[in-house]
């Protein structure tokens, strides 16, 4: 008798989302997210969010972003990245 690996928590899925939508994740471990999906309203929620973000985020240009704005956001990243 084979074993069925265990579900997904919310958390796994949050942590595999970028995998999933990047095609990077192995058939199993798609099924099994998916899977999860399936039964957690929450978690499809968050995907659709997602997807909406890289959607909107990849029609932005550098000249969409007024100057003081592209400027408090590289400054905030540069401070994140020293914690």
């Amino acid at each position: 008798m084979i074993a069925t690996p265990p579900g997904l928590s919310c958390k796994e899925v949050v942590e595999l989302v970028n995998d999933y939508l990047e095609g990077a994740m192995h058939p199993a471990e798609v099924a099994r997210f998916e899977h999860h999906l399936g039964e957690c309203v929450g978690c499809s929620e968050y995907l659709r969010q997602i997807r909406q973000v890289q959607q909107s985020a990849a029609r932005l240009r550098e000249n969409d972003v007024p100057e003081t704005v592209r400027d408090a956001l590289l400054q905030a990243f540069r401070q994140w990245k020293r914690q």
